[in-house]
Parts: C-alpha cells; sequence; structure tokens
C-alpha cells in the first residue's frame, strides 16, 4: 500500500484497509458525525490518497451504529453572517468528494439526516442497515437543503 496511511491519526476519521478496500469511518460520535469543515477536509485527503493507491479498489464510507451522519455542524455554522455564507462556497468540499475517482460505497446505519443524507448521496452506492434513518430535517424549518437535496 502507498497511500492511505492507515496508521495516521485523524481527527475526525478511522481508517483501515481491508484487501484492496479501504474502509473510512466518520469519527465524531459526540457530535452524532456531524460534518464541520475539519471532518470534510480530512476525508477529501483520504479519499485524494485512495484514488493515488492503485491497491485499493474501492472505498467503504460508514459512521456509527446511532448515526451515519447527523447533518452540517451548527455550531460550527452559527456564527456566519449572512454574507459570510453566501460568498463562501461551503459546496466545493462535497463537490470534491463526488469528483474522486474510486467508486464509494455508504454503508448508513442510523441517522442519515441533512448534510449526512447528502453526503450518502454523493456516494455510488448506498447498502442501508434496517436502522438506517434517512431525512430531511431543513424542511421543516422551511429553509432549502444545504446542496439541494435529494436532487443533488
Amino acid at each position: 500500500m502507498n497511500g492511505i496511511e492507515t496508521e495516521k491519526t485523524y481527527e475526525t476519521l478511522l481508517v483501515a484497509q481491508e484487501g484492496g478496500v479501504a474502509v473510512i469511518t466518520l469519527n465524531r460520535p459526540d457530535a452524532m458525525n456531524a460534518l464541520n469543515a475539519k471532518l470534510v477536509g480530512e476525508l477529501n485527503t483520504v479519499l485524494d490518497k485512495c484514488d493515488a493507491d492503485p491497491a485499493i479498489g474501492c472505498v467503504v464510507l460508514t459512521g456509527g451504529e446511532k448515526a451515519f451522519a447527523a447533518g452540517a455542524d451548527i455550531k460550527e455554522m452559527k456564527d456566519k453572517s449572512f454574507a459570510d455564507a453566501f460568498n463562501s462556497d461551503f459546496i466545493a468540499p462535497y463537490d470534491a468528494i463526488a469528483a474522486h475517482k474510486k467508486p464509494l460505497i455508504a454503508a448508513v446505519s442510523g441517522f442519515a439526516l441533512g448534510g449526512g443524507m447528502e453526503l450518502a448521496m454523493i456516494c455510488d452506492m448506498i447498502i442501508a442497515a434496517d436502522s438506517a434513518q434517512f431525512g430531511q430535517p431543513e424542511i421543516q424549518l422551511g429553509i432549502m437543503p444545504g446542496a439541494a437535496g435529494p436532487s443533488a
């Protein structure tokens, strides 16, 4: 293996390799794997390394039993002004995830809500456990899902 560094410690991810499969586990259990800039950045870093590693044939992305990802990290977003949010390209890192070359499989159990559901939808395939619950709770607040929801 020449690239994914399974021994490297990531702040928000656990990374393993099983044969030709890289397994990336979202690891923010105290926040139900809420998606923040650190997690998405680390995810893109690992996916870049997977793309560069000829020993990796596909990537499985998973979370915990309770939550795959419970959406965007609202704590990270709460202090942004409208101008900050409007002028930042907050979708670009998610577009980068979708642009990776290796097949990406979401293994979902528990909640996949909002941005967590959209992250699963970016993947080439979703394998859902019986416990998986998908949803766009933003619509209950009368706001547009961050990446346009199920049409993403």
